[in-house]
């Protein structure tokens, strides 16, 4: 399926795109809002600055997508493929990405505001002044991942998280939730 395509369904009312393969689509600036992408093949997709809220790409393959800018809030990112994907600056609040694979991911800048990240894989991703506030951060594999300059101020964080990995990192940790401590 190519841009024209996409664009044309989605005029038409189409908001199912399950499965599609969507390899390399040159979405950007579009407003998708509401999608159901799920399982879909967007890699190596051009999703900048694009309208995505709402959307579902629960299971979705976006490896090397570029969503730099995008705004994303409120999307389903269930178990999701994100590996090397540029979400810089992106608005991602309030968004699910349980279980999703952020490895080696640019997210500097992005808004995670409210995000769940429960049991993500976020190792070598960038995260670099990225916004934690009140996200859900419980299980999450932070190890190699750049949180310089991150404010994760109340973000739900279990003591494993922070034995080790981001303390070291020197960020600011008051108003945390410490989930699990005895």
């Amino acid at each position: 399926m190519d841009t024209h395509q996409i664009l044309g369904l989605y005029t038409a009312g189409e908001r199912k795109f399950e499965q599609a393969n969507l390899h390399q689509v040159n979405l950007y600036a579009t407003d998708l809002s509401g999608v159901d992408f799920t399982e879909a093949d967007l890699s190596g997709a051009n999703l900048s600055r694009a309208n995505l809220n709402g959307c579902n790409f629960s299971r979705a393959n976006l490896t090397d997508a570029d969503l730099s800018g995008a705004s994303l809030i409120g999307a389903n990112f269930t178990e999701v493929n994100l590996i090397g994907a540029d979400l810089n600056r992106a608005n991602l609040k309030n968004s699910n990405l349980t279980h999703a694979d952020l490895r080696g991911a640019n997210l500097a800048r992005a808004n995670l505001s409210g995000a769940n990240l429960y049991e993500a894989e976020m190792s070598g991703a960038n995260f670099q002044q990225a916004n934690f506030q009140q996200a859900n951060l419980m299980g999450s594999n932070v190890i190699e991942a750049d949180l310089n300059g991150a404010d994760i101020d109340e973000a739900i964080i279990s003591e494993g998280e922070m034995n080790g990995t981001v303390i070291r990192m020197g960020l600011s940790h008051r108003w945390i939730t410490w989930a699990g401590c005895h």
